[in-house]
């Protein structure tokens, strides 16, 4: 499976498949990255729908590979599911202090710095729309034509604004606990300045409420939210219902009563999400 561009970092049996954990050097980013596949059983060169999960705040690939519990279900339905990092790593990467858990490593927000110290190395747009997807298309066998996205979090708001801009591409997206209107919210508007610089309509790009307003559209969104998220005012589950209303995007809102933000909340939904893909992903 792993070629000289790539590193295997470890390979477990897990439900009839193999999860992976590999790295490689990357060129949008300028450092290398790890990532985590999970590759179920399959007949011999069947090439398998691919899902990607994106995760949220402080996380890498393990957060979700050792608590997301997604494994079964995609062995069930023969889905390849690829959890990439959420920032470039490494000594030589800019960082925040430690108190600034939402900037930095850990906080790449999905998009491509412009302002330095940043843009050399924080090109996760880059990094998830363009080089790990071919990178996982040359190293396994995924049907390159049955591609879908999903995340938590920070990655909720990374797997909508990647769709949004890119409507041809993936079958589906879904979303649990998504930041949906950062430009809204002070604080992310800070963060998002100090990668972008003060150009509001740069922000846009990253922002699913603002991309909606400007004219994109997605066939249909299923997100899930606990009512009980102590996020809950950052998130904006509101303006996103809003924004799809006004659009016509069909939009499944699942209220979950009493789930609060942890991973306790995303493996309970993972199957739920992982099932809702597989029905467009080989529909």
């Amino acid at each position: 499976m792993a070629s000289k561009t790539l590193e295997t970092i470890s390979e477990q049996r897990s439900h009839g498949g193999v999860q992976g954990v590999y790295r490689h050097a990357s060129n949008a980013t300028n450092c290398d990255m790890t990532f985590a596949v999970y590759v179920p059983d399959r007949a011999p060169g069947e090439k398998l729908p691919v899902l990607t999960y994106l995760s949220g705040l402080t996380c890498t690939h393990a957060n979700v590979m050792e608590k997301g519990e997604y494994r079964k279900a995609c062995a069930e339905h023969g889905i390849i599911l690829v959890a990439p990092d959420t920032s470039p790593r490494g000594d030589d990467v800019p960082d925040s202090p430690p108190e600034e858990y939402d900037f930095g490593k850990g906080a790449g927000f999905y998009l491509d710095a412009t302002e330095q110290p940043w843009a050399t190395h924080y090109q996760m747009r880059s990094y998830i729309e363009d080089e790990l997807p071919a990178l996982i298309a040359e190293q396994f066998s995924i049907d390159t034509d049955r591609q879908s996205l999903f995340g938590h979090s920070m990655g909720g708001h990374g797997a909508l604004t990647i769709a949004l801009r890119n409507p041809d591409r993936f079958r589906s997206v879904s979303a649990l606990a998504p930041i949906t209107a950062p430009t809204q919210v002070e604080r992310r508007r800070e963060v998002f300045a100090r990668f972008l610089g003060d150009d509001l309509a740069a922000m846009r790009e990253y922002d699913a409420v603002a991309l909606i307003e400007d004219g994109a559209r997605l066939p249909e969104l299923l997100v899930d939210q606990g009512t009980d998220d102590e996020f809950l005012s950052w998130l904006g589950p509101e303006k996103l219902k809003a924004a799809c209303e006004t659009a016509g995007i069909p939009l499944t809102l699942r209220l979950q009563e009493g789930y609060d933000h942890a991973y306790f909340f995303v493996s309970t939904f993972m199957a739920d999400h992982i099932a809702w893909h597989a029905e467009r992903l080989k529909a």
